[in-house]
């Protein structure tokens, strides 16, 4: 722009702005989508109302669909936090296993204890052993100097594996205290369980202000943008690579506590293959594999587009065989929209005419 340009206007700065933004993309497909699965789902007549319902846009299904993400988002949270420092997590569904195992095993060795304790204990113990798996990781990431790939591929198996012999792959009741917390319908009816999703906003608003708000946030994305120049500024990488690591054990200790309260049960099988759901969430949201992008919030939108997908598969009634498929073709075309069909329109929106 020239100085005798005019000035964009503020309508022209806000509008850019928004779609610039990291989530805009990301919410314009969910609206998208959306909005196609509610017209073509059709609907059904509400036995105990006597009411038409929509298959797809009514109450209970976009609860469980806010309860199938909500694993997915919470772990996603920290991925995102890995990702953004430069290093990647791949244990994250390994971690969530064992948490809940051991956690469900300790619960059943202690016996019948009063309510409130149960559920502390358990949470505490999920969170323990997401942080040991934490340190773990981020203590052979810095000491052996591996990529964070290798470091996490490996004790993915080795954690699934500890997780399987502990349990001799047995289903492992939790107490009823600790369903009674994570189905409690806080009001809205029966059938209608929010606290996962309230769990997830929660976590993805705590999420973002600890990575836009905090001093250790901006470290962050300091390393994750030049280690070495943030090391050269004086910034302990060591120190921040550790703690990446040991928020997304943390966060996966969260989720498996979440996890196994709500189903009942935890078994070593737990939460197999969510690695790849947790990083493409984080992906889909914006965040760069090389580090230094990222949000909290786009993870948890992007774990969202994910189950949207597994949804409108189930609604529409295509052949499930074809999930994979049709989730990794999406996923490329949402993540190319994202990048560069709404940026166009900015910049379109942005020049003067």
């Amino acid at each position: 722009m020239t100085p005798a340009d005019p000035a964009p206007s503020l309508v022209s700065r806000l509008s850019r702005s928004v779609l610039r933004s990291q989530q805009f993309g990301l919410v314009m497909v969910l609206l998208l989508l959306g909005a196609i699965l509610t017209a073509s789902a059709g609907s059904h007549v509400d036995p105990r109302s006597g009411e038409e319902v929509n298959n797809f846009l009514n109450r209970y299904t976009l609860i469980q669909m806010a309860t199938d993400a909500s694993a997915f988002a919470i772990m996603g949270v920290g991925a995102t936090i890995v990702i953004i420092a430069g290093g990647i997590d791949l244990s994250v569904g390994a971690v969530y296993a064992l948490s809940g195992v051991l956690m469900a095993m300790a619960l059943r060795a202690l016996g019948p204890m009063d309510p409130v304790l149960t559920v502390g204990a358990g949470l505490a113990l999920c969170l323990a052993v997401g942080l040991a798996c934490g340190v773990a990781n981020g203590l052979m990431v810095i000491g052996l100097g591996v990529h964070p790939f290798i470091i996490t591929l490996g004790t993915m198996w080795i954690i699934r594996g500890v997780a399987f012999v502990t349990s001799r792959a047995e289903s492992v009741l939790v107490p009823t205290s600790l369903t009674a917390v994570a189905k409690a319908p806080l009001g809205l009816g029966t059938a209608l369980y929010p606290v996962p999703l309230l769990v997830m906003l929660l976590v993805t608003v705590l999420g973002g202000i600890y990575l836009s708000r905090s001093v250790a946030g901006r470290h962050i994305f300091a390393v994750g943008g030049n280690a070495e120049a943030a090391r050269f500024a004086g910034l302990n990488v060591s120190r921040v690579t550790l703690g990446v690591f040991v928020l997304s054990g943390l966060l996966a200790g969260v989720a498996a506590f979440l996890g196994a309260a709500f189903y009942g049960s935890a078994t070593s099988s737990d939460a197999n293959g969510y690695e790849l759901y947790v990083v493409a969430a984080a992906v889909v949201g914006g965040a760069s594999l090389s580090g230094g992008k990222g949000s909290a919030t786009s993870a948890m939108l992007g774990a969202v587009l994910i189950v949207t997908m597994r949804q409108a598969i189930r609604t529409l009634r295509l052949d499930q065989n074809y999930e994979w498929i049709i989730i990794g073709t999406a996923l490329i075309v949402a993540v190319v929209l994202d990048q560069r069909g709404w940026k166009r329109l900015a910049d379109k929106l942005s020049t003067p005419s």
